[in-house]
């Protein structure tokens, strides 16, 4: 019998230097203050680009975060988006199958030193935690936590910090990335009219310390337990799925299409 592969074993002997790095500097790095100037600098929706001119620039784009996979992460997008519609999951969340890194093509834009490069990616992919309030061990990599700023700060080093219990998780700031910067521009698309369990997933996917690990619980809030079961039933998709078969975008375009402009039109989505 074939031996099951092991997902997100971060201590793995075959996990890079490179990817325990990343998660350093992340954690280092994503503070309250960062986190807001990276949402005064991203969140202004003036670049036009196409939905598959997007797709096509993930293919120039290998997530450094991730100790499963090293393709490039337009691979990772369509074998997610083929897993769903092989269930015969509704067309919508073929869709966002399809599109849920689509954020990460912030390293158009980006640079070094806002960790938004290909070369510097802590800003822009990997597990994100809530800033302003303490940091939980469930965070990968717990040992870094004392490295952030934040938590040598009595206004965001506590469990709730900044927060009031049961605010939500809509209601607190995250670590900038890939995750809240698409769920954004989709916010603001006009012509978005995907469900708010598409939006949920898209939005809170690489939030494992609360969805895997548990933590958080003091500022969950009522719709927060059904969003865990939306979570949950993507994470079989976008973490299981993960292999190393290749497929062509353009082979699998003229399906997604029309499943696209159903839901985001036909007009460039503004960045």
């Amino acid at each position: 019998m074939a031996e099951e592969k092991v997902f997100r074993n971060y201590d793995a002997p075959d996990v890079s230097v490179a990817v325990r790095e990343h998660y350093r500097k992340m954690r280092k790095n994503q503070t309250v203050d960062y986190v807001q100037r990276m949402h005064r600098k991203y969140l202004k929706f003036d670049k036009p680009l196409d939905l598959w001119e997007a797709m096509r620039h993930l293919n120039s784009l290998i997530d450094v975060s991730d100790p499963d996979l090293d393709l490039p992460n337009v691979q990772h997008l369509i074998q997610s988006a083929e897993a769903i519609r092989a269930d015969g999951r509704p067309d919508w969340m073929q869709l966002t199958g399809l599109i849920h890194d689509l954020g990460k093509v912030m390293f158009l834009w980006g640079s070094d030193e806002d960790g938004t490069s290909q070369a510097e990616q802590w800003g822009m992919v990997g597990d994100v935690f809530v800033v302003g309030c303490a940091l939980p061990d469930s965070c990968v990599y717990p040992e870094f936590n004392a490295l952030n700023p934040d938590m040598q700060d009595p206004r965001y080093n506590t469990p709730l910090g900044i927060y009031e219990a049961g605010c939500g998780i809509d209601n607190v700031d995250l670590a900038w990335g890939h995750d809240e910067y698409l769920y954004q521009v989709l916010n603001n698309h006009s012509t978005n009219t995907l469900p708010e369990e598409a939006m949920v997933m898209i939005r809170y996917h690489s939030f494992y310390p609360w969805h895997s690990g548990g933590a958080y619980t003091e500022l969950l809030g009522e719709k927060d337990k059904a969003y865990l079961e939306i979570i949950r039933d993507f994470n079989q998709y976008d973490l299981y799925t993960k292999s190393q078969k290749v497929y062509d975008l353009e082979d699998v375009i003229d399906y997604y299409r029309p499943i696209a402009e159903k839901y985001l039109g036909t007009g460039p989505i503004y960045w």
